[in-house]
């Protein structure tokens, strides 16, 4: 079961992401009375997401570090760079792009700036999982 730590936090990465950015979110919009409403529980379902991601991302980190000491630090796993990509884009998207969508600046710009994050985040996350799937370092 240990073994297979990692493959269930990666699926667990790629699979609130996909829940919450393509199904959540959009029955939010969907059902809830207003736009504003949706909006503001949106906003919490991605911050919450956001931790998810980057609680995932560090434990995956620890796990790899653990696990392969054997690989040298110039030689960078490509799930590790996902990993790390997944994580700044999260964050990225939480502390410089939501807040300029909560204020409603310039919201058509940075909404579609944090949807294309939001799904470079996902690709990301993504290659984590199928890299871990199939048992590949590299």
């Amino acid at each position: 079961m240990l073994a297979q730590l990692p493959l269930w936090i990666a699926a667990l990465w790629w699979g609130s992401m996909s829940a919450v950015g393509f199904l959540v979110v959009p029955l939010l919009f969907a059902h809830l009375p207003s736009p504003a409403m949706a909006g503001t529980m949106a906003a919490k379902l991605f911050t919450l997401q956001t931790w998810v991601a980057v609680i995932c991302g560090l434990l995956l980190l620890l796990i790899s570090g653990r696990k392969r000491p054997e690989i040298q630090s110039n030689q960078p796993q490509a799930a590790m760079i996902f990993i790390v990509a997944g994580m700044l884009l999260a964050l990225l998207s939480e502390f410089a792009v939501a807040p300029r969508i909560v204020l409603r600046e310039n919201l058509a710009l940075w909404h579609g700036v944090g949807s294309a994050m939001y799904l470079a985040h996902w690709v990301c996350a993504g290659l984590v999982l199928h890299k871990i799937s199939r048992g590949d370092p590299s």
